[in-house]
């Protein structure tokens, strides 16, 4: 895995800590390759990978499928998550500080586990999620728990308008005594985005203040669409 390291380490991470500052998040564009996507989509009906499987419209959530990853995790997706967590700690830092919020994040994702589990926190987070046509995501957050990062990442794992169409993903934020703003993004195949999980500052007349956001996934017109979603907090259950 060593060319998807060389791809993780070699980011702009100055124009990732820009855009998730202005925007709340960034699209970086080809990640994983496609043998390495595809080794994921394969792997979906591994059932010894998995601790638990979500079927969306029983919990009305939506229309698809997830399934949480059991510990330990691939190899491409522990190489992910505690890779890029560094990366983002300090941002999130600073988002805490200029909102006046008690809370800081330590630079490791290991010792962000170790304040999960000191939470009973235990249970990996990072998934893999399956739409057919017609399957759609409800606008939410990705808590889980008391201790929660407030950054998260998904990779495509599918080529849009190839192997699927619509299912765009879709952000909200909400503005205080204003309408919400919906953003619309597309990527392709090996892309990934990284965002907020559910709150960002902006900066104001009087200083920094906080609005809410949310993500979600558009309807599948049709095809198949597979998403690797990388949380780096543990949950509860």
């Amino acid at each position: 895995m060593e060319n998807l390291e060389t791809k993780l380490s070699t980011i702009d991470w100055q124009n990732v800590t820009e855009s998730m500052n202005e925007k709340g998040y960034v699209h970086i564009p080809k990640i994983l390759a496609d043998n390495q996507c595809e080794e994921l989509i394969q792997a979906y009906d591994n059932k010894h990978l998995y601790r638990k499987t979500v079927i969306m419209e029983r919990y009305r959530f939506g229309l698809g499928e997830y399934k949480y990853f059991d510990y330990p995790l691939p190899e491409i997706v522990q190489i992910v998550r505690e890779t890029i967590y560094p990366k983002l700690s300090p941002i999130a830092n600073l988002w805490m500080k200029v909102l006046n919020i008690e809370k800081s994040f330590p630079d490791t994702l290991e010792e962000l586990q170790l304040l999960c589990h000191k939470n009973k926190q235990l249970k990996p987070t990072p998934l893999i999620l399956k739409y057919g046509k017609g399957g759609f995501n409800t606008l939410h957050q990705d808590l889980y728990g008391e201790v929660y990062f407030p950054m998260q990442a998904v990779l495509s794992l599918n080529e849009p308008d190839k192997d699927f169409t619509g299912g765009e993903f879709v952000l909200t934020q909400q503005v205080p005594r204003a309408q919400s703003k919906a953003i619309v993004l597309k990527p392709k195949k090996g892309d990934m985005l990284i965002f907020t999980t559910n709150f960002r500052p902006i900066k104001g007349a009087r200083g920094y203040y906080r609005v809410n956001m949310r993500h979600g996934v558009s309807e599948v017109a049709k095809g198949k669409r597979h998403t690797l979603g990388i949380i780096f907090h543990d949950a509860t259950s």
